[in-house]
């Protein structure tokens, strides 16, 4: 998932209050965040060292696989350099783990203003006085060795501070630090050089595929959000009941053979599908086709992380904006989902009446479940991950693409900001959209059935997709 407390672009990056650095008294809810009950401390103290360690792994591999220039270098002016996201990595590490939790003393206060993403939006950041590559490593790396000392000795209890609670603190860091790696993979995506990451092909589907091409979800109340999942983050609280009509929804995200239909049908030529400020950006830009496709003799080709190949048919179509998806549902004759409506497929469990965390259950994802953890940089064919399909019959709902949906990003009944009110509330409105599911980018300590993610609908950039619906 991409960076959550970004900017967006086109927004004053003045003014703003500090949006990393850590503020008691910015912190209302603090007192009363919820956290899950009864979870043993030991193991929460396992679960976030795996994080934390799974977390820097990843981050090594996306600033180790390129030199310092291309470390240094704005790829395009929608991303920070990759030595900022590294920098601001182990910032915010700094100020929420050795600061707030352990009350250390500042390492470095001087650089916490340039690596303040409210501070300086990432057109500006490329002229800041940033950290060299080699210092950033060596910044980050010793943030991180006090990190783990103090995670050996902190009270993970639950009768403990705000911040310790179930060890929400590691666990919103491991998080922060799994989102930006997903930003950073995003920029090995718009770099033109060659290409800098491997990985082996997803599995393909291993019962043939034949899933049907929508399923029925039946209407009814369910329970949507958490207030037990302990490192869930604030605008996926509190559970509460939402009442759903019954609906169809596409048993798997659109395809790329699909969305070429779309295409080769005047899609992208014809104003009736398009809402007004989609059809402008589509004028504006002379879009044809999704991010990194084009065509040539004859055929569609795409870039993926410096490698052109044929389009392929049965894979979920990505780099859509919410525009694009708007727009193909629309000639479709559907709609997407809301986001209620997203949530209801994904997790509840008629049988039983409750919400799971996952599709599948309660059982964290592993790799028969879900494409996560950029383990093969593309989404998987069509009909892939049965183990990971839910009750309602649909498949692929977790990884592969994120999924945008029809919702704007809106605070639940009883929202309260936890630990800073720039993590998700200067972000709820009409201007952004939620998406939901995660994509083969996100790793599954930042991807759960409850995960809200936001951006605005221009974003084509962001590894997206989509599934549609209609009324039952």
């Amino acid at each position: 998932m991409t960076e959550r407390h970004e900017v967006p672009e086109g927004r004053a990056a003045t003014g703003r209050r500090r949006s990393d650095g850590f503020d008691p008294a910015r912190s209302p809810a603090a007192a009363g965040f919820p956290v899950a009950p009864d979870i043993d401390p030991e193991a929460l103290r396992r679960r976030a060292l795996d994080a934390l360690v799974s977390a820097r792994e990843r981050t090594a591999l996306l600033t180790d696989s390129v030199d310092d220039g291309e470390l240094t270098a704005q790829h395009s002016p929608l991303m920070s350099p990759l030595v900022w996201d590294l920098a601001h990595i182990g910032n915010q590490e700094e100020q929420w783990l050795l600061r707030a939790v352990g009350g250390r003393e500042a390492l470095r206060p001087e650089i916490d203003g340039l690596y303040n993403a409210f501070e300086h939006s990432r057109a500006a950041r490329p002229s800041l006085p940033l950290l060299a590559p080699a210092e950033a490593r060596t910044y980050a790396s010793d943030v991180r060795g006090r990190a783990l000392d103090l995670l050996e000795a902190a009270p993970l209890h639950e009768g403990g501070r705000p911040l310790e609670r179930a060890g929400f603190a590691f666990g919103m860091i491991a998080q922060h630090e799994q989102q930006h790696d997903e930003t950073m993979l995003i920029t090995h995506q718009l770099r033109t050089g060659p290409a800098a990451l491997t990985a082996p092909p997803p599995p393909g589907p291993v019962d043939g595929g034949k899933l049907p091409d929508e399923v029925l979800v039946p209407g009814g109340p369910f329970t949507m959000g958490t207030s037990t999942e302990p490192w869930a983050l604030d605008n996926e609280r509190p559970a509460h009941v939402r009442e759903v009509a019954a609906f169809h929804l596409d048993a798997s995200p659109v395809s790329c053979g699909a969305y070429l239909r779309f295409i080769e049908e005047g899609g992208y030529r014809d104003e009736r599908w398009w809402v007004p400020e989609g059809w402008a950006m589509v004028r504006e830009h002379g879009l044809e086709a999704p991010l990194f496709w084009r065509r040539e003799a004859g055929r569609w080709l795409r870039r993926r992380f410096g490698v052109t190949e044929p389009v392929p048919d049965d894979e979920p179509v990505l780099h859509v904006s919410w525009y694009e998806a708007d727009a193909y549902a629309r000639w479709a004759g559907r709609r997407l989902p809301t986001e209620s409506e997203w949530e209801k497929a994904a997790r509840h469990d008629p049988a039983s009446g409750r919400s799971r965390r996952y599709p599948w259950g309660d059982e964290d994802p592993t790799p028969e479940h879900a494409n996560l953890g950029q383990r093969h940089l593309r989404p998987a064919r069509s009909g892939a991950y049965p183990q990971g399909r839910a009750p309602s019959g649909a498949g692929q709902l977790i990884g592969d693409v994120w999924e945008w949906t029809a919702s704007d990003f809106l605070p639940y009944p009883g929202f309260a900001a936890f630990p800073y009110r720039e993590y998700s509330e200067v972000f709820f409105g009409p201007g952004h959209k939620v998406l939901r599911g995660g994509s083969f980018a996100v790793d599954r300590v930042a991807c759960r059935g409850t995960f809200r993610n936001w951006d605005l609908p221009v974003r084509r950039q962001i590894f997206s997709g989509f599934r549609t619906a209609r009324d039952a």
